[in-house]
């Protein structure tokens, strides 16, 4: 296997890994939340997911090399994600009905290839604007069918689309982070969230008087810890890594097709593992965005010589199905 091969092949095998693990995330914490909220997984979760990360680079088994490198992109990149991005998605989820967020944040791909076109000067191809746009009516139709309410909140919408747009701007900044690797963008990741959510969580608790409760939670409630476990180590750590990694290797406008990817898996977890019904629009929005996905990866035209990137996916997306 050559070195655009191998590239694509390893950009392909993280996007999927990274949406595979968003998806299954559903199935954690819906019941966690009977026992906690929004910020207080969020909370642990990042601080569980630095002390990981953390610990492996003091062990030797990651590296990192910060020296002499201008710290200015990664700062941005924390501030945009997962700072801001997780403000804007929990705090826009409470405001909003899940049908109304669904669809909000199934427009990220679409935000992510027009600001690659923008800031980096990389325009999708045909086949990925098609790919790209069959992949959200996909999502949104799945997300419809299970029911359509309205809020018609001002201020929800608003803060769901700072969420879209810093993911969106997140994934560029990944991409023009080339004197990083993918390790270092991670590790900073998690240290910013770890330092702004934990901060949040126990000026909450502190003020609520409800400290000792919300620090021996994840020990008491078995639910509330395997949430965090899973959304520490698999979402934030693994999940992040795998975003990071595919952004790198396939770019903005390739790594933004397979979004649509975890909700397919969220449903399915949903109907496998908790019971849940699907009904046939969900099982043909799946079904669409699995097409988007390929129309969008297919084929690619011949990249620049400074990118090194290979002019067709196809065989790598399919060879790594097959390993899935």
């Amino acid at each position: 296997m050559n070195a655009h091969k191998k590239r694509i092949l390893m950009g392909v095998s993280a996007a999927l890994v990274c949406e595979i693990l968003f998806g299954l995330s559903y199935t954690f914490t819906k019941n966690a939340m009977k026992s906690a909220d929004e910020i207080d997984l969020l909370g642990w979760r990042f601080l569980l997911a630095f002390a990981a990360i953390a610990l492996l680079r003091l062990c030797g088994l990651l590296r990192t090399n910060f020296r002499g490198k201008n710290l200015k992109p990664l700062i941005l990149i924390c501030l945009l994600n997962p700072f801001l991005y997780f403000i804007g998605e929990t705090f826009g989820i409470a405001r909003t009905t899940a049908s109304e967020s669904g669809v909000f944040l199934a427009c990220i791909p679409v935000t992510a290839i027009a600001a690659s076109s923008l800031i980096l000067g990389k325009p999708p191809s045909q086949r990925q604007v098609l790919g790209i746009v069959t992949t959200l009516i996909g999502v949104i139709i799945a997300v419809l069918a299970a029911g359509l309410t309205f809020t018609f909140s001002a201020s929800g919408y608003a803060i769901l689309v700072l969420a879209v747009l810093a993911y969106s701007l997140y994934s560029v900044y990944v991409e023009r982070a080339r004197e990083f690797t993918g390790v270092e963008i991670t590790f900073v990741m998690l240290a910013g969230g770890a330092a702004a959510f934990a901060t949040i969580l126990l000026i909450k608790h502190l003020r609520g008087g409800t400290l000792f409760h919300i620090l021996t939670l994840p020990f008491t409630d078995t639910t509330f810890g395997t949430a965090v476990i899973y959304q520490g180590l698999a979402c934030s750590m693994i999940a992040f890594f795998a975003a990071n990694t595919a952004i790198t290797k396939l770019g903005v406008n390739a790594a933004s097709s397979f979004v649509g990817i975890s909700a397919i898996v969220a449903l399915l977890a949903g109907a496998f593992i908790l019971g849940e019904n699907v009904s046939f629009l969900q099982i043909l929005g799946m079904a669409l965005i699995l097409l988007g996905v390929y129309i969008a990866n297919a084929a690619w035209p011949k990249p620049s010589r400074d990118e090194g990137e290979p002019a067709s996916l196809e065989k790598a997306i399919l060879k790594t199905t097959a390993i899935s």
